[in-house]
């Protein structure tokens, strides 16, 4: 047997050897990381295209757009999903004021979120809520757009912020809002109020399985406040991603930074080098 037969028969057994491994190593389903455009609100107010170009040239995999894109006309949104296109790059889903869930805003919403290919509509913000009863009213108003939405393959969400997490006649209105919305709404989980108020967020990722389709992955310290560095606050993040891909049904997560002593840009370029290495530790 020639040198070079010998390595061509090492060769095919080291493949051969390998082939079986292949189908287990595609099980695991990679998750896409995107960015919550509001972490880049300047830049977006002053070139839209062209920020969303620069987001994914750095490598995010999506974006959320927030509440002004509820102004858009269909024809413009049409424009921006060909720029989305073209980039290869997703929409996963908006954040949304009041207006997108009133019985008049949620046709219009429904239809530029189409447009845009996103997948859940999130309310992040209910406006003026009163007690225990104004809370269940809000669930509610996201039952009956979950129900609207389904038939369109599209879905409700809501997104937690600080109020959410704090005590109210004895229970936290997260709590309620879990409690009282279809199973189908998406609990987009914003890690960082939740770091701030000292509460586990691996607990209520546990609490809520297959409810976590969205995160905003955001870091919290007690010094720098939301201006910390992805990874430098007090985020449990092995833990937090173990959760949210085990129990909490995650499809998408979204990084929002709030600021940094760099620019904008800089700032969210750094969190995704961040959140790689994190995730993948």
């Amino acid at each position: 047997m020639t040198s070079r037969e010998t390595t061509s028969r090492r060769l095919f057994l080291a493949l051969a050897a390998a082939a079986p491994l292949a189908p287990a190593a595609s099980k695991k389903t990679r998750i896409p990381i995107g960015l919550e455009l509001y972490s880049v609100r300047d830049e977006l107010k002053k070139d839209l295209m062209g920020t969303v170009r620069g987001v994914a040239k750095m490598g995010y995999e999506g974006v959320e757009f927030y509440s002004p894109y509820f102004d858009w006309t269909p024809a413009y949104a049409k424009d921006v999903r060909k720029l989305l296109d073209d980039l290869g790059i997703r929409c996963f889903s908006t954040h949304n004021g009041p207006k997108s869930f009133t019985t008049e805003g949620l046709p219009h919403s429904t239809e530029l979120n189409q447009i845009l290919g996103s997948k859940i509509i999130v309310m992040a913000s209910p406006g003026k809520v009163d007690g225990m009863d104004g809370w269940k009213a809000v669930a509610d108003t996201l039952n009956r757009a979950a129900e609207k939405l389904e038939p369109l393959g599209l879905r409700a969400g809501y997104h937690n912020h600080l109020v959410e997490l704090q005590p109210l006649d004895g229970k936290r209105p997260m709590e309620v809002l879990a409690a009282n919305t279809n199973k189908k709404v998406v609990l987009q989980f914003d890690t960082g109020p939740c770091l701030e108020t000292g509460s586990d967020p691996v607990a209520w990722i546990n609490a809520n399985p297959g409810r976590i389709g969205s995160m905003h992955v955001k870091d919290w310290s007690a010094d720098k406040g939301y201006k910390v560095m992805l990874g430098e606050g007090a985020g449990p993040w092995k833990k937090i991603f173990q959760a949210a891909e085990k129990t909490g049904g995650i499809e998408n997560y979204l990084i929002e930074q709030e600021g940094s002593a760099l620019s904008p840009m800089e700032t969210v370029q750094r969190c995704l080098v961040a959140f790689r290495k994190l995730h993948r530790s």
